[in-house]
């Protein structure tokens, strides 16, 4: 899985690369206009047209409205328990201990509905999906159900032991890109707030006795709001998120324990 993540990732940021550098030499080569063909390039909002056999690009885009299915904003990224303000766990959730270098967060963009005021800023509303990975170190067991978040030691040695959630998540976003370079790309500065809503959670475990996996309610916030923060070149560039409430629902003991996550982006 991690390998597939991660070739789609440099299959995506070479798709990139190569269509902007292929836009900036029909630029300069190109010198006859006999043709109209439009040929368009790079990930959702944010591409260039051309003519073929022609000089003319795009350098601006006027104010306007947009929306459609995309693919952008592919993130791949490390989830970190904030626990009233330090990011060490207190004894109190020491249960959730966690592989802070397994315990992911990934998602990407499928829908956009955007206004550009100018080719400089947007802002748009998206809808996409979102998947929080929790790599749990201890061999313990989730529970299902019940009044609160709670556990149970186990006598087996887990080689993975995941608590999973999956959320529809909503980017409300202000972007703010600089002109296009030489080579025909800009650096994009993202703020707004980030929603979710939670659609599934799961827990999976294996070990030398077989292979679990259980779905049910594992007590993940059902609605997630915080703030996000997007810098990046070109097609490439990093993401940040903080959640402002709690990570798990009717869970008294887990009150203050919030969710951050960072990591590379891909598309805009």
């Amino acid at each position: 899985m991690k390998r597939l993540l991660f070739t789609i990732i440099i299959g995506l940021a070479a798709t990139s690369l190569f269509a902007q550098t292929t836009t900036t030499d029909s630029v300069k080569t190109d010198t006859t206009k006999s043709r109209r063909t439009r040929i368009r390039l790079g990930f959702g909002d944010d591409v260039a047209q051309v003519n073929i056999n022609d000089t003319t690009r795009r350098a601006s885009k006027a104010p306007g409205f947009s929306f459609g299915l995309t693919f952008t904003r592919f993130d791949i990224g490390l989830t970190t328990l904030n626990d009233n303000g330090s990011f060490t766990l207190s004894p109190t959730n020491s249960f959730l201990n966690y592989r802070s270098w397994r315990s992911s967060s990934i998602g990407f963009d499928v829908l956009q509905l955007g206004y550009r005021f100018s080719s400089s800023f947007r802002f748009y509303v998206a809808g996409g999906f979102d998947w929080t990975n929790l790599r749990l170190r201890n061999n313990i067991t989730i529970q299902r159900g019940g009044n609160a978040l709670t556990y149970t030691q186990d006598d087996v040695q887990y080689s993975k032991n995941r608590l999973s959630a999956t959320y529809i998540r909503i980017p409300i976003s202000f972007d703010f890109r600089t002109h296009d370079d030489a080579d025909g790309r800009r650096f994009h500065f993202v703020v707004g707030p980030d929603l979710g809503i939670r659609i599934s959670n799961s827990l999976k475990q294996e070990s030398s006795q077989g292979d679990t996996k259980l779905s049910g309610d594992y007590h993940f916030a059902k609605f997630r709001y915080g703030a996000a923060a997007r810098i990046g070149y070109g097609a490439i560039g990093i993401f940040a998120k903080y959640y402002f409430n709690n990570m798990f629902d009717n869970s008294p003991a887990q009150d203050g324990l919030r969710q951050f996550n960072f990591g590379m982006s891909v598309g805009w």
